[in-house]
């Protein structure tokens, strides 16, 4: 039914609260009042009753009214804008632009018949002005100078299409995709680490020929354990997770004395024992060793230049790595949940925990350091796989948001709405829907921020990367609330301002060179892959979802060439397994399935037949019983028939492996993200492992379009002596 009062009906429209949406079998499905009104309390907007929804309907119609100019305009270049500035009635008023790089100038007035309004006692009149489409993309100001005040406000003019960085040329690229802390080198702290990201990308790009490495979200966890497993779980998406610093390749570790030294060799000695024989990754017991590790080399000390550069990073990054490392030293203090801490404490700004930070400046140093360090290891590892002829590099993914109990929900306050949480509608793979735990950005508090958090993120994420790849991309236009306590059958969509998200995202990656892609599976308007292709950010095509209009395997020939396109994904068991069903029977055992076990076996069983068919078709895959290798290089042979401009190759693949890393909807009935890099034997395999393994030099051989596959890397002291 339609929701009961038309107040509630205007809110949910200027807030972007779906009151409808068609959901994955094609039927349209109504929200209820009771939806609508928590998810506007989150925005702090009481709607309970008619006669309060009716009251914040007269003040949202007043909002614009009481403002000289819109908080933040954004609009592409090319297009002009008009904006409309409100005024005492009568009064003269200058509208001029100033630019980024300290240009300016005066705005052409347009015709407005709109009639003068009271507001708050006083007659307050509307004019419109006309930004010209002929700006330069950037981060300028727009202002407005009546005879007695001046106003200012943020003009963000983005690049209409972004398309391909100079680096990568016209050609087609491929490249691996890994989760980062599954891959571990025999010199690694239990976990995979940026140094292990650098020997990767060498290894990928000097012996498979791959442009690019993508990996999980790096972001920042919690500072003490217990760590969230999730890497799409952060506490904060700006900032890395110090977890992934290789402690040895820190500049001071070669100064350490002899006792220093050996206190480090002790803790990876240590923990190396303790994690001999276990099958599960064990974050905790690492980043506990290394965090010991990391103190000895902060506390020995840096050189003058060496502390000169901190302290310049520290600068550059102001504020928000200020707060960040406070917060990380109020959680040792007082725990994981910032919202259960003294009230005094709760918001940064307060002087409360003004006089914390200023008696623990020790440990803030300590924490804005851990940031510095793992800067420079990004850096070392995108200069490596540059060096080693990557025409992209290190791509890194954006994941959705963070947890309510996050660092940035405590830095940014109201900018989170409260009360509800991200996930998901039910879809065919998750028939429950989904409740990922996140707390949402309100959209009308980063307009009011001019997006600043967003482009900060962005910015950062793309400092030392080649290319990002933002994880349900949906989330720039619209996220699906969870009212707490309702459930993820109980939420709506709640709509972004996409064309400033987008054209932020887009602005940014130009000015970094970098490529983007958008992760755009699941459930999506039609539109808004046309949109983003129109903007030139590339989708997601995986070959168990691409099907035509009938329901068959899409043709290669009908995939789109705006896509990374891939087998395989994270959230799927890699290729082998779910040739073998093992999604069907870990969500069984699971209690995920809606239907039967033998029906949905026999269904992915007829999926796999259908592909087999398709494959033989194509003259992909030949013989009577082919061997699951054969069948994954037969089908990342099918990828390289259609257009894409970007093909993915999962490590996973690569290797053989057939364990599932993560199940959407569960947390810990399953060991998701704790899985790490194995053979086809189900045995753990070390990166030293995968540099000799004859079984990836078959798949790069099958990316590359190779007839006869290049010899593996036998020995670390092999060399390759020229002749002339």
């Amino acid at each position: 039914m339609a929701l009961s009062n038309p107040h509630l009906a205007e809110l949910a429209a200027e807030f972007g609260i779906a009151t409808e949406f068609w959901d994955w079998k094609g039927r349209l499905t109504e929200i209820s009042d009771e939806t609508v009104i928590a998810v506007l309390a989150a925005m702090e907007i009481d709607a309970g009753t008619e006669q309060s929804a009716a009251e914040a309907v007269r003040e949202l119609r007043l909002r614009p009214w009481r403002r000289a100019l819109p908080a933040c305009t954004v609009m592409q270049h090319g297009a002009p804008q008009s904006v409309r500035v409100h005024v005492p009635d009568g009064a003269w008023v200058n509208v001029w632009v100033r630019l980024e790089d300290g240009g300016g100038r005066d705005l052409r007035q347009l015709t407005n018949d709109e009639p003068p309004r009271e507001i708050d006692g006083r007659l307050i009149g509307e004019a419109t002005f006309e930004v010209p489409g002929d700006l330069p993309p950037g981060y300028h100001r727009l202002g407005c100078r009546t005879a007695e005040w001046t106003a200012e406000a943020s003009l963000i003019v983005t690049p209409h299409f972004l398309g391909f960085p100079p680096g990568m040329g016209e050609k087609r690229v491929w490249g691996y995709a890994t989760q980062l802390y599954s891959v571990r080198s025999a010199d690694s702290w239990g976990i995979g680490d940026l140094q292990d990201l650098a020997d990767l990308a060498t290894w990928s790009a000097t012996q498979q020929f791959a442009s690019y490495v993508l990996v999980n979200p790096l972001h920042a966890a919690q500072p003490m354990t217990p760590l969230e497993p999730s890497p799409y779980l952060p506490t904060s998406r700006r900032y890395v997770n110090p977890i992934y610093i290789r402690p040895e390749a820190i500049s001071e570790y070669a100064a350490l004395d002899e006792r220093q030294r050996a206190r480090v060799a002790h803790l990876h000695s240590k923990l190396h024992k303790k994690l001999a024989g276990v099958d599960e990754l064990k974050r905790d017991e690492v980043w506990q060793a290394k965090l010991a590790a990391l103190r000895v080399i902060f506390d020995a000390g840096l050189k003058p230049t060496r502390l000169m550069s901190l302290n310049d990073f520290v600068r550059k990054e102001g504020r928000p790595l200020s707060q960040f490392a406070t917060w990380c030293a109020l959680v040792n203090e007082h725990g994981m949940n910032w919202r259960e801490w003294p009230v005094e404490l709760r918001r940064p700004s307060s002087p409360e925990v003004t006089a914390f930070a200023a008696e623990h400046v020790g440990e803030i140093v300590f924490f804005s350091w851990l940031q510095w360090v793992a800067d420079e290891q990004l850096r070392a590892a995108q200069s490596t796989a540059k060096a080693a002829g990557m025409r992209v590099g290190i791509m890194n993914d954006l994941a959705v948001g963070v947890s309510d109990q996050s660092a940035e929900a405590w830095m940014l306050g109201d900018t989170f709405a409260r009360g509800v949480s991200v996930g998901a509608p039910p879809d065919h793979f998750n028939q429950t829907g989904q409740d990922w735990g996140q707390a949402p950005w309100r959209p009308d508090r980063l307009a009011d921020l001019s997006y600043a958090p967003f482009r900060n993120m962005v910015a950062g994420i793309l400092r030392h990367s080649g290319g990002i790849r933002v994880d349900h991309i949906m989330g720039l236009f619209r996220l699906w609330w969870v009212p707490r306590g309702m459930g993820p059958t109980k939420g709506t969509y709640v709509r972004y301002n996409h064309e400033a998200m987008v054209g932020i995202l887009v602005l940014e990656a130009q000015r970094a060179g970098a490529v983007v892609v958008g992760e755009d599976l699941g459930v999506v308007e039609p539109w808004v892959r046309v949109y983003l292709r129109d903007r030139g950010i590339l989708g997601t095509s995986i070959a168990w979802f691409e099907r035509d209009g009938n329901g068959r395997i899409l043709p290669p020939e009908s995939w789109r060439d705006y896509c990374m396109a891939s087998v395989t994904t994270h959230d799927l068991p890699p290729t082998a397994g779910y040739l073998n069903a093992a999604h069907v029977r870990l969500q069984h055992q699971l209690g995920l399935l809606t239907e039967d076990l033998e029906v949905e076996l026999a269904n992915a069983a007829r999926e796999v037949d259908e592909w087999l068919g398709v494959l033989r078709e194509r003259g992909l895959l030949t013989g009577d019983d082919p061997s699951i290798e054969d069948v994954v290089l037969a089908m990342h042979k099918f990828l390289l028939a259609t257009p894409a401009r970007m093909l993915c190759a999962a490590l996973t693949d690569a290797v053989g492996d057939h364990r599932t890393q993560n199940q959407p909807g569960t947390t810990n009935e399953y060991p998701n993200w704790r899985v790490p890099l194995s053979g086809p034997d189900g045995e753990p395999m070390s990166l030293e492992d995968v540099f000799h393994s004859e079984r990836a030099l078959r798949l790069s051989a099958v990316m590359n379009g190779f007839v006869v596959p290049p010899t593996a890397h036998r020995s670390t002291s092999e060399f390759i002596i020229g002749h002339d």
